[in-house]
Order: C-alpha cells, then sequence, then structure tokens
C-alpha cells in the first residue's frame, strides 16, 4: 500500500503546475464615483489573473453613458480598501481597442504582464521600475480591494462610471484535489508512526 500511495505522489508531483487563475469583478456606476455622480451609465468589469503565465484578462461590458468614452483603464492603488483614489495603474488614456466615443460597449483583452506596454509608465517607475515589480504591486492591489476599474467620458471627464473589483474566484478543482491528496498523504504518514 505504502509503494502505491508513493508512486502515486510521485505521479502527481511529476505533473506541470497548473496555471492558477483568479477572478476579481466590479459593478461601474456613477455612485461609485469620487465625487458620485448621477449617471444612468452601468457596467460589470472582470480581471481574470494567472499567476503563472503572469497573464491577465480585462473583459467590460456597459451601457447607458450620458458622455461618450473617453478613456477607461484600471488605477491602483487607494490607501483604503474600497475606497479614495489612486493613480491609473494600466495603459493610459485606454487599453488598446478599448471602444471610445460610444455610450455603450463590450471589451476583452488578455494582457501580457511581464511587458511594459500593459502599465502606464508612471505606475511602472513608481513600483521598482520593472514589470515585475509593478506586477508584483498590482496584484496585491487587487488582493487588497484597493484597485478600480474606471470609465471616463467627455460629460464627466473624471470618470463618469467605476467600481472597486473584488475578488470573485475560488481555488480551481483541481488545486482542491492536489491539496486534498497532500492532506492525505500527511495523514496517512502520521498514522504509520503511531
Amino acid at each position: 500500500m505504502k509503494s502505491k500511495l508513493l508512486g502515486l505522489l510521485a505521479c502527481v508531483l511529476a505533473m506541470p503546475a497548473a496555471a492558477t487563475t483568479i477572478t476579481y469583478s466590479a459593478a461601474l456606476s456613477g455612485a461609485n464615483e469620487v465625487p458620485p455622480n448621477a449617471s444612468p451609465g452601468t457596467g460589470t468589469a472582470t480581471v481574470t489573473v494567472d499567476t503563472v503565465l503572469n497573464k491577465m484578462l480585462v473583459a467590460v461590458t456597459f451601457s447607458g453613458l450620458t458622455g461618450t468614452t473617453t478613456a477607461a483603464h484600471i488605477h491602483c492603488c487607494t490607501l483604503v480598501a474600497g475606497t479614495g483614489t489612486a493613480g491609473v495603474a494600466t495603459t493610459t488614456p485606454y487599453f488598446p481597442d478599448f471602444p471610445i466615443g460610444v455610450t455603450a460597449g463590450t471589451y476583452s483583452r488578455l494582457f501580457d504582464m511581464t511587458l511594459a506596454s500593459s502599465f502606464n509608465p508612471a505606475f511602472l517607475t513608481a513600483n521598482g521600475g520593472t514589470t515585475a515589480s509593478a506586477w508584483a504591486a498590482l496584484f496585491a492591489g487587487f488582493d487588497a480591494g484597493k484597485t478600480y476599474f474606471n470609465i471616463h467620458t467627455n460629460v464627466f471627464p473624471g470618470g463618469e462610471i467605476r467600481g472597486f473589483l473584488q475578488r470573485t474566484s475560488v481555488p480551481e478543482p483541481g488545486t482542491l484535489a492536489l491539496v486534498g491528496l497532500g492532506l492525505a498523504g500527511l495523514g496517512f504518514t502520521r498514522r504509520r508512526k503511531t
């Protein structure tokens, strides 16, 4: 039995590491802006981070804006989670190919966070000057609830709708299975010693 368990454990350890993805979401509204505004615009932003491949998928849907879009990006990092303002962390003034000059739209793009072009140069400089240090700061901001997605328009140049990105994902089933297998192995080892 022990040799079978050790064989299974060896197979699991020999498997390539699976990507760990974490998802953050935000409901976008004028009430979330600083200062709040009465825009009827709404939207959702979802950011999915792959912590192994250093990729970030940004997906946004928005509608009902009173003005036409002029900018859209992620800000980081506020002093207090879920409140305040911060500088722009990602590309400025808007994400590449983001729908500009519209009152409604959708957007989805995968970013390689090892590239300097994925960041606002000022954010990169302020956070160690390397993509690794800037990515670490942005990721820490996501996890701390100190990042927000903001859509700016010609009617509200400071931002018409925004929302703080909150973690919404749970560990992947494969991750849970691996943790479970590890705990079972520890239990088996402890039982054998007693």
